[in-house]
């Protein structure tokens, strides 16, 4: 079991203490610090791609990893809480909640741990069946970086990685305007043949509440774990 410094301070590295303070506590999440991160805003904009990108969509809303979806003025809340996994892992949850159609609730589940080539994994969706090394940075005004990688997928004994014109790389960008007082995010996901699938830009206000006696809530956890990564 690994505590301690958080699974983002460890990949960046002394990176980490170029992040924006407020964004160092909201990356810092882990076991040991003791707190969680509850962010609540809204997305100004939440995009999709063309008409023949929707099929896509709607088979990755199967398990929360994207979905149809587009609007303005969008209320969301984001959920980050650490928790040692069933494998001993230091994992963090990036659950992603809005309700783009009244009554119609969405998700993104992702949950992210320290990989062992000493990068964040991240694991997409409600069962862990696909995977990504994160490419981290930090910027030069204090603002994070995160790129995605190669897909992996794993079931059972297969693995293999997604052919890339298959999938899409994410890029996010996460800030903290000192002026309002807010996070700032921005996601754009491309694919190498289609272009643009998905983003949002929004921003947010987060609370740092204290770990809860019974740990992680259940239902921000995935379905399965898997053990590889």
């Amino acid at each position: 079991m690994n505590t301690g410094p958080s699974i983002f301070a460890r990949a960046l590295g002394a990176d980490f203490e170029r992040l924006h303070p407020m964004l160092q506590l909201r990356f810092g999440v882990d076991p040991g610090a003791g707190y969680a991160c509850v962010g609540r805003g809204v997305f100004s904009e939440l995009r999709r791609g063309a008409w023949w990108t929707v099929p896509f969509l709607n088979l990755g809303a199967f398990r929360n990893i994207l979905f149809p979806e587009h609007g303005n003025n969008v209320p969301f809340t984001i959920e980050n809480y650490p928790y040692v996994d069933g494998l001993g892992r230091t994992t963090v949850t990036f659950t992603r909640t809005l309700e783009a159609r009244a009554g119609r609730p969405r998700r993104f589940d992702a949950t992210m741990i320290l990989g062992s080539r000493g990068t964040v994994v991240d694991y997409l969706g409600t069962h862990q069946h696909l995977a990504t090394d994160l490419d981290l940075s930090v910027r030069s005004d204090g603002s994070l970086h995160l790129r995605s990688t190669d897909l992996r997928f794993y079931e059972g004994p297969v693995r293999f990685t997604v052919p890339r014109f298959l999938t899409g790389t994410a890029d996010l960008y996460e800030a903290y305007d000192d002026e309002r007082q807010v996070f700032t995010i921005q996601l754009q996901v491309r694919n190498p043949v289609f272009g643009f699938l998905f983003g949002y830009r929004g921003e947010f206000t987060c609370e740092f509440p204290p770990l809860p006696p019974g740990g992680t809530p259940a239902r921000l956890r995935p379905a399965r774990e898997e053990s590889r990564d």
